[in-house]
């Protein structure tokens, strides 16, 4: 893991699910509950069986459409004893039900981007649904997901792409992410990394490794946040 110099950093790009929401690995594991199989089997595949990682990564890449993805990951789970329609699984719409908005994650976003520091969203994204109910636009200077670039994290390019829409250098930012191998992959491109549990761990975090000389003057006010 890259050792951060404290405070030298001046953006921050945030992940979305497991971030500004609750657990995403947890809705799986509620997927599974809801179909009636081993909550862990939807994660399980999605790691361990090739054919479903593959349309994982294909939808998050923009390869392939929602329906294609819940059918072909329908069939997946149906090989593996899961009693599910593949015409109509419904699994996009029961992972992002799953999901709730993190306030006190949201709120740290706010203060970030009113302290003066640029702010950018990077996100594998399950679907555009996953993000009802958030402005992203207002609470970003920039957003990147994954199936409107192309590259999903962990790629490096990913990062990059992230980067120059934020208009800083990766060696100016920081990540922050639930998941420890897209922190790790962000490292080696030259970010900072913060593996988010909670909120207040999180900000913590930040406070050590933001550079106060980088703070521009932010929406809404003239003085750094607490």
């Amino acid at each position: 893991m890259r050792t951060t110099p404290p405070g030298t950093r001046g953006a921050v790009l945030f992940d979305f699910g497991g971030v500004l929401t609750t657990s995403v690995l947890a809705a799986f594991e509620q997927l599974g509950s809801d179909l009636g199989c081993d909550p862990r089997l939807p994660l399980r595949l999605l790691a361990g069986d090739r054919a479903s990682g593959a349309l994982l990564v294909a939808h998050e890449e923009g390869r392939i459409g929602e329906l294609q993805f819940e059918q072909g990951f329908a069939e997946r789970l149906r090989a593996h004893g899961v009693d599910i329609d593949p015409a109509r699984p419904g699994i996009v719409r029961r992972i992002q039900s799953a999901l709730e908005p993190d306030r006190a994650m949201v709120d740290l976003v706010a203060r970030v981007r009113a302290a003066g520091y640029r702010v950018g969203l990077l996100s594998n994204s399950l679907g555009d649904d996953c993000y009802a109910g958030f402005d992203l636009p207002a609470m970003f200077d920039a957003v990147t997901i994954s199936g409107e670039v192309g590259v999903r994290k962990p790629a490096r390019r990913a990062y990059e792409i992230a980067c120059e829409r934020l208009g800083v250098r990766p060696q100016d930012a920081v990540m922050v992410d639930d998941l420890q191998q897209n922190i790790t992959a962000a490292e080696r491109a030259g970010l900072a990394g913060i593996v988010h549990t909670h909120a207040p761990a999180t900000a913590a975090a930040l406070k050590s490794v933001l550079d106060p000389r980088a703070q521009r003057e932010g929406p809404g006010t003239r003085e750094p946040a607490g």
